[in-house]
């Protein structure tokens, strides 16, 4: 079965990159000649809103395919959301914060001592900030090799074909383009009746900068970012406590392995209030008191804290673009509706990313603007959203990729799962991280990998195999049979593979 699997997997990649297209040799002609204009007014072969992970990665492609391309991007910095306020600079602090907890918990067993160790949190926070800035300009350094026009300003559609940008330094232009892609991210998710002042009652941008350390946090919403938000400050010091409405935290992951994660958080200290549901907020004295009962409905009680995260989701942002203008359509919840080609219901009009149906990921809008400049280019895109992966960057990190085993069960699928602990890998085992585990989930007749779910430290690294596998349907007894170096935590995935269509060698 292995050697099979790996032989169509090859004829599979020779075929996907032999194109013999008229269009594409055109387009490669075309791009040894044309220069790019200095000027957004010209007309561009793609005009592209937002210059977030979905919309820079469009452009840059776009402009390595010989398309005439200008990026628009209303905050003056480039990255978007996940640059500026959201993946890098909470990876950053998540990194830091984790570092102190090392320091003053783990090091001494290691047989490190350190007398006294104490949190510096501005330096903290300029680590946090030079990081973000660095990568910034990187872009804008990658628009300058790749010869894409940048505008800086807040664009809106005056037709199917011309955007109006009002420039960040005062000024007005018009940037014209054949094809138009919205990429304009997505913005916290409000409550009604909590206002918030990024002060006192915070979205998760104000929580990456807050200037003290406070006493009691609660974070509102146990899903991907209030649980990393709340980890920060939690290994900081602050007391924190999550209310949620649903049953559970993080309602997508699988059953088994989001029991093991809020054990492991609880450990940490990190209160939880499920079924709860917040029904008023009193933020006029020094502190915040939010008021709360069962989801069901019962007896109010009142929380107090210092600092309120509201991390509740995030909603497509639209607002401001004059799609209405145009005609195009969207649904109930604000996200565009796009086809396969990610164009929308008017001609020249595309949206990829948060705005559209699919996972809010910065991943998966890089891949959706790869996608639709190819569809552009008249190259052939895809971007199947049941393999893009997902990771919980807490301590340890919680990544899948495919389906849950409730998925399954409610599909009717019959499967086999494999699972190994890391208690019984040996890198673990030396470096004294035993924490978690690796599951597989694999077709009952073909042994199909459907679905690989891993708790461990670096979990977002190791989940990779995994999603490599299951975009090339590879079985579990193909991952069994490579060999993995040895000792590494990845040997973990391989264990779980072998438990999957026959036995583990070592548990």
């Amino acid at each position: 079965m292995a050697m099979a699997s790996l032989a169509r997997r090859k004829a599979y990649f020779l075929t996907r990159n032999i194109s013999n297209s008229p269009t594409d040799a055109l387009r490669f002609s075309l791009s040894l000649t044309r220069g790019f204009a200095s000027s957004g007014s010209d007309e561009n072969d793609v005009v592209i809103i937002g210059g977030g992970p979905g919309g820079y990665v469009a452009a840059i492609k776009a402009a390595q395919l010989g398309l005439k391309t200008t990026c628009i991007e209303k905050r003056g910095a480039l990255g978007g959301t996940c640059l500026n306020v959201g993946c890098i600079p909470s990876k950053a602090l998540l990194h830091s914060s984790h570092m102190y907890h090392e320091a003053k918990h783990v090091f001494a067993k290691h047989g490190v001592k350190v007398s006294a160790v104490e949190v510096d949190l501005p330096a903290m926070l300029a680590q946090k900030d030079t990081a973000v800035k660095n990568l910034t300009r990187g872009v804008e350094s990658l628009f300058k090799k790749n010869k894409v026009n940048y505008v800086k300003g807040y664009g809106k559609f005056l037709s199917p074909n011309e955007v109006s940008v009002d420039t960040t330094d005062g000024e007005n232009t018009v940037v014209k383009g054949k094809h138009i892609i919205v990429a304009t991210g997505s913005d916290v998710k409000s409550l009604p009746g909590i206002t918030i002042d990024e002060k006192k009652i915070v979205s998760s941008t104000g929580a990456l900068c807050l200037t003290e350390i406070p006493k009691k946090l609660i974070v509102i919403g146990a899903g991907y970012i209030g649980l990393e938000m709340g980890s920060v400050w939690g290994r900081l010091g602050s007391e924190v406590t999550v209310v949620e409405f649903a049953a559970d935290i993080v309602p997508a992951m699988d059953g088994e392995i989001r029991k093991q994660f809020q054990r492991s958080l609880e450990k940490q200290s990190m209160k939880f209030m499920l079924k709860t549901k917040v029904v008023g907020v009193d933020s006029s004295g020094d502190g915040v008191k939010l008021m709360v009962e069962p989801a069901e409905g019962g007896e109010q009680t009142t929380l107090e804290a210092d600092i309120v995260l509201v991390s509740a989701g995030r909603t497509p942002f639209t607002s401001g673009l004059d799609l209405e203008k145009i005609g195009v359509e969207t649904d109930k919840g604000g996200r565009i509706l796009v086809n396969e080609r990610f164009s929308t219901n008017v001609s020249g009009v595309y949206a990829i990313g948060d705005v559209i149906p699919g996972p809010m990921l910065a991943h998966k809008a890089e891949e959706d603007g790869v996608a639709c400049v190819e569809f552009i280019a008249g190259k052939h895109g895809h971007v199947d959203y049941d393999k893009v992966p997902g990771v919980v960057y807490t301590h340890p990190e919680v990544a899948s990729v495919g389906k849950t085993e409730e998925q399954l069960k409610k599909e009717g699928v019959s499967y086999n799962v494999g699972k190994f602990p890391f208690m019984a890998n040996s890198r673990a085992k030396a470096i004294d991280t035993v924490e978690g585990m690796v599951k597989i989930l694999a077709d009952k007749e073909t042994d199909k990998i459907l679905g690989v779910h891993i708790m461990s430290p670096n979990a977002g690294e190791l989940i990779h195999e995994a999603v490599l596998a299951i975009n090339y349907d590879a079985s579990s007894e193909d991952i069994a049979r490579v060999c993995h170096a040895h000792p590494t935590m990845s040997e973990a995935i391989k264990e779980a593979a072998m438990a999957t269509y026959d036995k583990p060698i070592h548990m």
